[in-house]
């Protein structure tokens, strides 16, 4: 792949960054001090607000066909628009577009009948949709296919008793992409199926649980009698299992590039850090070891972004997600803890001052980085889980010894 811009790309990234400057929100370009919102409710509706503007613009769902909303653009163009958004919606929005555009969008667009491309797939790029993912549960979180949130079909409806957990964003979701099981008179795998499930339904009970950060990002989801309608499936009845994968590709595979543009923002943020602080009476960028740590950071994130790259061109070429979307998880899980370690250790004992009064060198910003990183190598599946994924399906290792012992 030639990374170079051709002169239609550079004119490309000249009209976006123009159009970019006006529409991002109130104070982030260029502005190392921003601070977002603290509220949920407030960076829903910031979200809302510049997804419908990119949307108003022709600027999303770069990869999506015209016919759902999107522009049909090229592998660079998606790969201009998201890192030039990536922090944005990282930094100002929580996340909110990882799940909708990331996983719920590409998976209807791949699984979903024309009804359900039709009608979720514009408002879904458009920002009218947030959703919400509900996989993981207290007894099925590495382990997706030991799930027991049940879906009993009766007539045309499916009715679902089970919980979730560990459902970002749900607090604040429109609607949720929920696997569940239909079917356990068969093997685990076989037994699933696949819905698109509205939120507001009676019978659904979101409790929002803080991280470690103080943040309540994650919830726990509680569905009691939750009536869906047969056309909320996606695909057939049994598929969940194949429908799933999809998503899980998508969400080890797909935003990789945005998260290393992200990367890259804090480690600019790092550097001036290191500036900033001293470290035994000059400042801590001219320590030989501090400035060794910085280096190998910054070569980590070129390799995360140049893999992200190679991950958007296969994905252009029309070909599914693979396991090799691991191996990017595992890197850039593992890489953004060590980054905000560097950070921790720079600020010194002032890390573990919270209230604002105190806070030097945005002590507080880094904390929550910190901390939240560290739900990184969970979430998405653990770095054991993709270690194992790695040797089995990529390197053709033999199977773990524990693990084909208790399949047995």
């Amino acid at each position: 792949m030639d990374f170079h811009y051709t002169e239609e790309e550079k004119a490309f990234k000249e009209k976006f960054d123009s159009w970019l400057m006006s529409n991002a929100p109130e104070g982030y370009l260029g502005n190392m001090d921003y601070e977002p919102p603290e509220d949920w409710e407030q960076m829903a509706a910031e979200y809302r607000k510049f997804q419908r503007s990119l949307f108003n613009a022709g600027y999303a769902g770069i990869n999506f066909p015209k016919a759902y909303g999107g522009a049909e653009g090229t592998v660079m163009e998606n790969i201009i628009v998201s890192e030039a958004t990536g922090p944005i919606y990282f930094h100002t929005m929580g996340g909110l577009h990882v799940i909708s555009l990331g996983l719920a969008a590409p998976t209807i667009l791949a699984w979903g009948s024309e009804e359900q491309k039709q009608t979720f797939l514009p408002p879904t790029l458009s920002g009218e949709i947030i959703w919400c993912q509900g996989f993981s549960e207290p007894n099925a979180g590495s382990d997706l296919a030991n799930l027991n949130t049940r879906a009993t079909r009766i007539g045309n409806e499916y009715v679902i008793e089970g919980q979730k957990v560990w459902s970002s964003f749900a607090h604040i979701a429109d609607w949720c992409i929920l696997v569940v099981r239909t079917d356990p008179n068969v093997p685990k795998h076989k037994g699933l199926s696949y819905f698109l499930v509205d939120m507001k339904l009676p019978g659904i009970e979101v409790n929002p649980i803080k991280n470690i950060a103080g943040d309540p990002e994650f919830n726990e989801i509680f569905f009691e009698e939750v009536r869906i309608p047969e056309d909320m499936r996606v695909g057939q009845e049994g598929d969940g299992w194949k429908v799933a994968l999809t998503t899980l590709g998508h969400e080890r595979y797909v935003g990789e590039v945005a998260l290393a543009s992200t990367f890259l923002r804090e480690y600019e943020e790092l550097v001036e850090l290191a500036r900033t602080v001293k470290l035994n009476g000059a400042p801590a960028s001219k320590d030989p070891l501090i400035r060794q740590r910085l280096a190998q950071i910054f070569v980590e994130l070129m390799v995360m972004r140049y893999n992200g790259y190679r991950n958007m061109s296969k994905l252009a070429k029309g070909e599914m997600p693979g396991p090799e979307g691991s191996i990017g998880k595992l890197f850039w899980s593992e890489l953004h803890q060590r980054l905000t370690e560097v950070a921790v250790d720079l600020i010194g004992p002032y890390h573990q001052l919270n209230d604002p009064i105190y806070r030097p060198y945005h002590s507080t910003r880094w904390i929550q980085r910190f901390l939240r990183a560290k739900g990184n190598t969970i979430e998405q599946g653990t770095s054991e889980i993709q270690k194992n994924i790695i040797g089995e399906r990529v390197l053709g290792l033999p199977k773990d010894a524990a693990r084909a012992k208790k399949k047995s």
